[in-house]
């Protein structure tokens, strides 16, 4: 895909790209509520979070990089829901993109190929908890067809400040994008 004048690939994460998974998400621990960590990570710190995501099966780990170069433009994941056995069907997703990677329809080619591999595994439903204020995000999800279903009014508290999470549903049959 182009964006500009730069070609993007889309691939499955590997070891090698800890660093810059990492850097990356640092930015929204850092700047944003839009994640409610609140503490950095140390690449070695989150390698195990790597490694939950392989190439198949539910749990998947997408990277978008620039080429020519290598430049980790985003990510995007579907991850366990929750740990019990019976939501393993159920995918939470989300999608972290560069700052300077916004509005050029990488979280879009991301979210595609995410739902592309998805389609061929037995997941039931993918949840998007949203941090709000945050419309682009928003009009991600519903671009895909995500329903809003429920909001947790200040669930969390980042920055001195109570954040609401705005939860969204998508239904996957297997098969369909």
């Amino acid at each position: 895909m182009l964006t500009g004048s730069t070609e993007v690939q889309v691939r499955p994460g590997v070891e090698g790209d800890i660093g810059p998974l990492t850097d990356l998400y640092n930015h929204y621990v850092r700047e944003t509520a839009i994640t409610f960590d609140t503490a950095e990570y140390t690449p070695q710190e989150r390698l195990p979070w790597l490694l939950s995501h392989p190439e198949d099966g539910r749990h998947r780990l997408l990277v978008a990089q620039e080429v020519p170069g290598s430049r980790i433009l985003g990510y995007a994941t579907s991850s366990a829901f929750r740990p019990k056995a019976a939501y393993e069907t159920s995918v939470e997703v989300s999608v972290y993109l560069s700052p300077d990677a916004g509005g050029r329809g990488i979280g879009t080619l991301l979210y595609k190929r995410l739902f592309e591999a998805l389609a061929d595994e037995d997941v039931h439903r993918a949840y998007a908890g949203i941090t709000v204020p945050n419309e682009a995000s928003v009009r991600l999800h519903q671009r895909f067809g995500f329903q809003h279903v429920g909001t947790y009014g200040e669930v969390g508290r980042k920055f001195g400040e109570y954040w609401d999470v705005a939860w969204y549903e998508k239904a996957l049959e297997p098969g369909t994008v």
